[in-house]
């Protein structure tokens, strides 16, 4: 159990505008539960995955949504960082002093903060889409690439 008692906001209303998955929210909640003051996690996804019931990649899917609505960010494999806003601290002067010192742009007051979530969607939606359409076209040219090989060989009788 967490013995944190204070957190800079209360952001459940804007949480809830970014429409996130639910184990993304589930996966929020859960590594704020076990997180250090300011925010800190050690635990590794196959643990968070063990703890929330859920696959590898629905862990890996959940934890990129967190990122790119930064709300959590990966420091290293196993350890992870909540953004300041929504961390807990031991004292209201420790939030204070986490939410001035980070960047402005991390911020989840700041009045564009929805926008550059979308926008950040969009944007690893369009880079998975684009890898898809590699992917079909390396397939396509080593189909034709073997299909060709096989149309040249000939039945020796």
């Amino acid at each position: 159990m967490s013995t944190l008692k204070w957190s800079a906001t209360n952001a459940d209303g804007l949480l809830a505008d970014l429409d996130l998955p639910p184990a993304a929210y589930r996966a929020l909640l859960k590594l704020r539960g076990r997180s250090e003051p300011g925010g800190r996690i050690a635990m590794d996804q196959a643990t968070l995955g063990e703890l929330l019931g859920l696959s590898r990649p629905s862990v890996n899917a959940a934890l990129r949504e967190l990122e790119l609505a930064k709300l959590v960010k990966k420091v290293r494999n196993g350890v992870y960082q909540i953004n300041p806003m929504l961390a807990g601290y031991i004292s209201p002067e420790d939030a204070e002093d986490a939410v001035r010192a980070m960047p402005t742009a991390d911020r989840l007051d700041s009045k564009g903060y929805l926008a550059s979530y979308h926008k950040a969607v969009a944007a690893y939606q369009d880079q998975l889409a684009e890898q898809r359409k590699k992917r079909a076209t390396l397939a396509a040219a080593k189909k034709a690439a073997t299909d060709k090989r096989r149309g040249s060989l000939h039945a020796v009788g």
